[in-house]
C-alpha cells in the first residue's frame, strides 16, 4: 500500500496503566495483512507526563495512540484536529506529519466508531441509552449514543457534580441527559448500557437488561469476560466485548496513521478486521 513519510515507522500506545493493553497486538496483526514496516510499542505516561514523552521523539514516530488519562491532555498540543475531536474535546489518536520544514501534529476521536460499528453489526439501534462514568470514554460514548438514534441518554456517575462536561455536550448533541448517582441503578432496566468504568469497577452494581435484545458494551475486557458483563448475559441480555471497541477504533486509528483519514478504507479491510480479532480471540464475526 502506498503512504506517505516512510521514514516514519514508529507508534505505541501510552496511558496510566497501560502494560495490559493489547493494542500492540492488534495494530502489529494490521500491519502483517498491509504489508508496511511499522513497529508499535507501549509506554506508561501519567497525567502530566505527555509533553515531555513527545518532546522526545525523533523523526521516526508516526503517531500515537492515547488511553487514560490523556485523551483531554492532549488537546492543547494538536496543530489540526478532526471535527469530532472539536465537538467532544477528546482525541485518542495522534499522528505526525512533515509538512514542508515543520512537523504538523494532528489529531483524532476513533472511540465514537469503536462503539458504533459493533452495535450497529448486532442489529440494536436503540431510542434510550444509558452510560456508566464521566469521563472521556464517556463523552464518546454519549455521541455514539446518538449516532444510534438515542434521543433519550441516561448517566450514573460516583459524583454527579462531574458531570458538567457531559450536560454540556449533550446541549450541543441536542440530546436529553439525565444525570444520575451510581446508587439509583438498582431496579433500573437498560435497553442499551455503555459501561466506561476501568475493569472491574462495575462488578458490583446492578445492571438489568430491559429484554432479550438489550445490549451491555462493556468497553473493560482485562480479565474478560467481566462479572457485570456475565450477570447481565445470565439475566438474557446481549453483550458486546470491550475488545470489540478496541478493535473498531484501531482500524480507525490506522486509517489515520496512513492516510490522514479514519473514516478512509483501508485496502482489503475486511481481511484486516479478521486478522486483528484473531489476534486477540474474538471470534472473526462481532456479536458470535
Amino acid at each position: 500500500m502506498e503512504y506517505t513519510d516512510t521514514d516514519r515507522t514508529r507508534l505505541a500506545v501510552l496511558g496510566s496503566p497501560v502494560a495490559h493493553s493489547l493494542s500492540p497486538t492488534l495494530h502489529s496483526a494490521a500491519y502483517d495483512v498491509l504489508g508496511v514496516p511499522f513497529s508499535y510499542g507501549r509506554h506508561e505516561v501519567a497525567s502530566g507526563g505527555l509533553d515531555a514523552f513527545v518532546a522526545g521523539l525523533g523523526p521516526d514516530w508516526r503517531g500515537l495512540s492515547l488511553t487514560m488519562p490523556l485523551k483531554r491532555e492532549v488537546l492543547p498540543m494538536l496543530d489540526r484536529t478532526t471535527p469530532l475531536v472539536d465537538e467532544l474535546g477528546v482525541a485518542n489518536t495522534v499522528a505526525f506529519r512533515q509538512e514542508g520544514d515543520r512537523v504538523v501534529t494532528a489529531g483524532a476521536n476513533t472511540d465514537v466508531e469503536g462503539i458504533v460499528r459493533p452495535v450497529e453489526a448486532l442489529g440494536h439501534l436503540p431510542g434510550e441509552a444509558s452510560i456508566l462514568g464521566g469521563g472521556a470514554t464517556a463523552a464518546s460514548a454519549l455521541a455514539a449514543a446518538v449516532r444510534l438514534g438515542a434521543v433519550d441518554v441516561r448517566v450514573f456517575l460516583r459524583d454527579t457534580a462531574k458531570a458538567g462536561p457531559l450536560v454540556d455536550l449533550a446541549v450541543r448533541l441536542g440530546v436529553t441527559l439525565e444525570v444520575l448517582p451510581l446508587d439509583a441503578l438498582p431496579g433500573t432496566r437498560h435497553g442499551f448500557l455503555v459501561s466506561t468504568l476501568p475493569g472491574g469497577a462495575a462488578d458490583e452494581l446492578e445492571l438489568l437488561p430491559s429484554g432479550s435484545d438489550a445490549v451491555l458494551f462493556d468497553v473493560a475486557y482485562e480479565p474478560w469476560p467481566t462479572a457485570a458483563a456475565s450477570r447481565w448475559r445470565t439475566a438474557g441480555g446481549r453483550v458486546l466485548n470491550g475488545l470489540d471497541m478496541l478493535t473498531e477504533q484501531a482500524i480507525g486509528q490506522i486509517r489515520f496513521f496512513l492516510t490522514g483519514d479514519d473514516a478512509e478504507m483501508l485496502p482489503d479491510e475486511a481481511a484486516v478486521r479478521r486478522a486483528m480479532r484473531l489476534s486477540v480471540g474474538l471470534p472473526e464475526t462481532i456479536g458470535v
